[in-house]
């Protein structure tokens, strides 16, 4: 009995503290509360003619990063920006006839492609798919190559 009781407080203590932690590590946050560089970065540069859908904050590595979701000609992009305004991370919602020949027959070999998204970090590019086989969906990372990096 004592442990039902024990399980019955310490499963809802566990499960707010989980919360908690989640929400700590992605704020959102509005445009004023940006760094004065990522303000500029995102309403002069990197998000110029799309729609903001939101924005945030994260710390990574001890450092904080500030997220910009986009929409940009009815497709997603998210952009990742230092407190500095260097751009660090895009990651754009894709289509599969815009990807490289070599992307496109990879993901196809491994099923039905739903959703890819191009990441660029640098002058590095992957492709990330959401694909479907078997009625099993899963997700995979190949190289501008075709290169499976991730399953």
């Amino acid at each position: 009995m004592r442990f039902g009781t024990l399980s019955v407080v310490l499963v809802p203590v566990a499960l707010t503290l989980g919360v908690a932690a989640a929400t700590a590590a992605d704020k959102k946050v509005r445009m004023k509360d940006l760094p004065p560089p990522v303000q500029k970065a995102v309403q002069q540069e990197e998000a110029k003619g799309a729609t903001i859908v939101g924005l945030g904050s994260e710390v990574e590595g001890g450092k904080t990063m500030y997220e910009v979701e986009t929409k940009v000609n009815g497709h997603t992009r998210d952009l990742l920006f230092t407190a500095t305004g260097v751009l660090v991370e895009a990651e754009e919602e894709t289509p599969i006839d815009a990807v490289p020949a070599p992307v496109k027959a990879a993901l196809e070999a491994h099923g039905n492609v739903l959703k890819i998204e191009t990441l660029t970090k640098g002058k590095s590019v992957t492709y990330e798919a959401q694909i479907e086989k078997n009625g099993r969906k899963s997700e995979i990372v190949v190289n501008a190559d075709g290169k499976l990096l991730k399953k």
